[in-house]
């Protein structure tokens, strides 16, 4: 076996335990949220829940703003696939702009659901409210994952350290952010329709 095979099987081998690690880490973070939402669902009839509550507007905003985070990423890793830098550069940035709206929105969302006299704990709190700023609140803790991952990858990126040979960092964060995409259209469809 000459060097080359060698540096390709090596380079193969630790993509896979890195993409496996990950495929872990998300697999324990969907048993989380489900024993949450299994919670929030049988919580469901105790006399303080709350029949007439709507989702703030500024979460179907933000909704919109984390698929587009999907898009760009992937469109990112598309492009460094293809040794376009430049592409890439503009498509990381514009997921990070987009991540760090999506947070702005969903504190604008909580800053809503204040306003119209919903709090989370003390007297003038309720079991649903409770519940939907655990479940944001959590969604946000692992989003604050994903930024610190993208700036580690901007970082990267800027200094060369991808192009079309060696993608996986954009690859696991791509990966990453699918993931935080799809866990949080899951939980905006579960407390739009379960509210």
């Amino acid at each position: 076996m000459n060097m080359t095979m060698i540096q390709d099987e090596e380079k193969a081998r630790k993509s896979r335990s890195a993409k496996l690690i990950l495929l872990f880490a998300m697999v324990s973070m969907t048993m989380m949220f489900a024993g949450l939402t299994s919670a929030f669902v049988v919580s469901k009839s105790r006399a303080d829940w709350l029949k007439d509550f709507q989702l703030p507007s500024a979460f179907y905003i933000s909704t919109a703003a984390i698929i587009g985070c999907s898009v760009t990423f992937h469109l990112a890793k598309k492009a460094i696939q293809r040794d376009d830098r430049s592409k890439t550069t503009a498509f990381l940035l514009s997921t990070l702009a987009l991540g760090v709206l999506f947070v702005i929105l969903q504190f604008v969302g909580f800053g809503q659901i204040i306003s119209e006299g919903y709090y989370f704990t003390g007297q003038a709190s309720s079991i649903t409210t409770t519940f939907l700023y655990i479940v944001t609140l959590m969604h946000l803790l692992h989003l604050a994952g994903g930024i610190i991952s993208l700036l580690i990858i901007i970082y990267n990126h800027f200094k060369q350290k991808y192009n079309s040979t060696q993608t996986l960092g954009i690859e696991l964060g791509a990966m990453y952010w699918h993931f935080l995409d799809i866990l949080w259209v899951y939980l905006f469809l579960f407390l739009f329709f379960f509210k």
